[in-house]
């Protein structure tokens, strides 16, 4: 066996290493998945937005309760040779008795927006965890593929090497030489690129994960929870994916501001109460000097007539906001069933792919070995070689990609269902619930204090 044939058996065995499945100690997709979950910067965000939409019901209560402050006035003031000091100080209170329902409507606008939120939060859930698993294969794709370009390399540079030898024994010329020579420049220009690709992927997966990709292990599609057939996939899309459910709590929102504009049509009652203290101090006295105290308590009822044309456009304007709310449901379903035909279509392709280019590059190698062996007994050339050897590594970076694809699109369909959950997963992390949040804060009547001590 000649001496370029051992060194592409043994490029084979280091391929197999590059795509072997399992790797001692190498980090796995579920953990990669874990961290994006507790540390992304975007998810907490999105978090933080929730807790902010919560805050929107005690808002929304706050229009019914009552309304107390203390007032306060002192002045000084000179008449003639008269000096006259005066203050005045009470506490008042104003309760709503009936505000047209805008407050009931007001509060259930907001609990369907915070439900909203939710399951807007639900699906970053599902794109962060879909973009980690994507930058995870990035960064073994891109790996596999700077090896198989230092593979290239080494290859070429035995070409060049043996086409040096050739040309000093006199059976070889000048151009085998140039040719090994330029192909290893195009290799070296590859490899470079390929290893900028690979850090770029690195950059991403940090970005995203929160820690720098160490070694990784290649995982296996998500065929567990992938259902049996397209029709199937897109039913429980259709049912499940949080951003349909957001857009149709976002419709209920729209609802109860209707009813809450149109409240503002109907006559506010409310009651009032107040208790006060004067006093007046002046140097000489004056008859009116002393200290006096008050009290009082009524009803005060208002009954718009006109307001300008205000209130009725604010109404017409709800319900503009309604039909849009609606028409966004359609929106999601549609935008949904093509996320998941789109990602169904690309896993069947990419699995006929991956059985496609491994026979494309068996075919190749076997090629390359026997042109090596023509090339050595004058019946081929070095560009002969050269064209056999970018077939194989040209082969094997499709099957590369191909495998890499699969798994995405497993990961692309199980999201689209708006399945690509933590539970699901399988992850080793603790989930985060929104609702601790907004039940620590919907009935609060004061504090400025958050739930966690901000």
């Amino acid at each position: 066996m000649s001496f370029l044939r051992s060194r592409i058996l043994a490029a084979l065995a280091v391929s197999a290493l590059i795509l072997s499945p399992v790797q001692s100690g190498a980090e796995t997709i579920q953990g990669a998945l874990a961290k994006a979950y507790r540390n992304n910067s975007s998810l907490n965000s999105s978090r933080a937005g929730v807790r902010v939409t919560d805050e929107n019901v005690a808002i929304a209560k706050s229009g019914m309760r009552p309304r107390i402050a203390a007032t306060g006035s002192a002045s000084l003031a000179t008449r003639g040779s008269t000096e006259i000091r005066a203050g005045e100080f009470g506490i008042t209170l104003q309760q709503p008795i009936f505000d047209g329902f805008q407050t009931r409507n007001n509060v259930r606008a907001s609990e369907a927006q915070v439900r909203a939120a939710v399951e807007s939060l639900h699906n970053d859930e599902l794109n962060i965890l879909f973009d980690a698993a994507s930058a995870y294969m990035n960064v073994i794709r891109d790996r596999q593929i700077a090896a198989l370009r230092t593979e290239n390399l080494q290859f070429l540079e035995e070409q060049v090497r043996s086409a040096r030898s050739r040309l000093e024994v006199g059976e070889g010329t000048r151009t085998d030489v140039a040719q090994a020579e330029a192909n290893r420049q195009l290799a070296l220009a590859q490899l470079a690129a390929a290893r900028a690709q690979a850090a770029a992927s690195a950059a991403l997966y940090q970005q995203i994960v929160g820690d720098a990709p160490d070694s990784l292990q290649m995982p296996s599609p998500l065929t567990n929870l992938l259902p049996a057939s397209l029709d199937q996939a897109v039913a429980i899309a259709l049912s499940e994916h949080p951003a349909i459910a957001a857009t149709q709590h976002l419709v209920d929102a729209a609802a109860f501001s209707v009813k809450a504009a149109e409240g503002s049509l109907l006559p506010q009652l409310s009651a009032t109460a107040g208790l006060s203290r004067s006093f007046q101090d002046s140097s000489p006295a004056l008859q009116q000097d002393g200290t006096q105290n008050s009290a009082s308590i009524g009803l005060s009822l208002t009954i718009p007539i006109y307001q300008g044309g205000e209130a009725s456009a604010r109404v017409r304007q709800s319900k503009e906001s309604l039909g849009r709310a609606r028409i966004d449901v359609d929106v999601s379903r549609d935008q949904v069933r093509q996320a998941v035909t789109s990602a169904w279509v690309q896993y069947q392709a990419a699995r006929e792919a991956v059985a496609a280019n491994r026979e494309q590059v068996n075919a190749a190698q076997l090629a390359l070995s026997g042109v090596i062996e023509e090339r050595d007994v004058g019946q081929r050339t070095t560009l002969d070689v050269l064209n056999a050897q970018a077939d194989v590594i040209n082969a094997r970076i499709d099957l590369v990609n191909a495998e890499h694809d699969v798994v995405v699109a497993s990961y692309a369909i199980v999201s689209a269902m708006g399945r690509l959950s933590p539970s699901r997963l399988g992850l080793n992390v603790a989930r985060y619930d929104p609702n601790e949040h907004y039940r620590a804060i919907k009935d609060k009547w004061y504090g400025l204090s958050t739930p966690d001590g901000r």
